[in-house]
């Protein structure tokens, strides 16, 4: 669902986000428009409202656990995980993490890759949201999610800054809600 949808249609802050993402064409590879938040970071303004709006969607939601998706999911996780109370954990590429893990493999838009996440990171019954910065397939979502719940934590919503409605994203996710603030920028006359 998008943030339009859900009360915040005509609010000036997602329209501040949507223009503060740069759009990089062909990068990594040939053929994908590259949604770069960075830009959005530059600006405290518009980074800070979108930690806003996704705090307060889950302030009153009993959530204990701020699960982010490396790296993007790490900008604006932790910032979310203060203001609302809850832990952050990190889920971090193989390799990474120190200690014991537990791994998911997954494929995304253009390879595979693997998530990995501390046993004991999180308790049985803990009530999760998942961040990172983008949607696209929704393969990197279904991997946290799955990571998650292999713990026992509940995933009750997963949240994204920017959404591909045409990848379907949603569709991978068996059930568990998306919440997403804007959709890609798009370049005019571009390639």
């Amino acid at each position: 669902m998008f943030a339009a949808e859900n009360g915040l249609k005509g609010d000036p802050r997602l329209q501040a986000i949507s223009d503060a993402i740069r759009v990089i064409p062909h990068f990594p590879k040939p053929g994908i428009m590259f949604q770069d938040i960075t830009t959005l970071l530059l600006n405290h303004k518009v980074f800070k409202d979108t930690v806003d709006i996704f705090v307060d969607r889950y302030k009153d939601m009993g959530i204990s656990v701020v699960a982010g998706i490396e790296a993007r999911g790490f900008m604006f996780g932790p910032s979310i995980a203060l203001a609302i109370g809850a832990k952050f954990v990190p889920l971090r590429k193989r390799g990474k993490l120190p200690g014991k893990v537990v791994c998911e493999a997954y494929e995304l838009e253009y390879g595979k890759d693997c998530l990995e996440m501390h046993v004991g990171a999180v308790e049985k019954g803990e009530k999760a949201v998942v961040v990172d910065d983008l949607v696209a397939t929704g393969g990197t979502l279904r991997a946290a999610i799955k990571l998650l719940e292999c713990m026992g934590a509940e995933v009750v919503e997963c949240a994204c800054v920017i959404g591909l409605p045409e990848l379907k994203g949603q569709n991978r996710l068996n059930g568990t809600p998306l919440y997403v603030l804007v959709e890609p920028t798009i370049l005019e006359n571009c390639c």
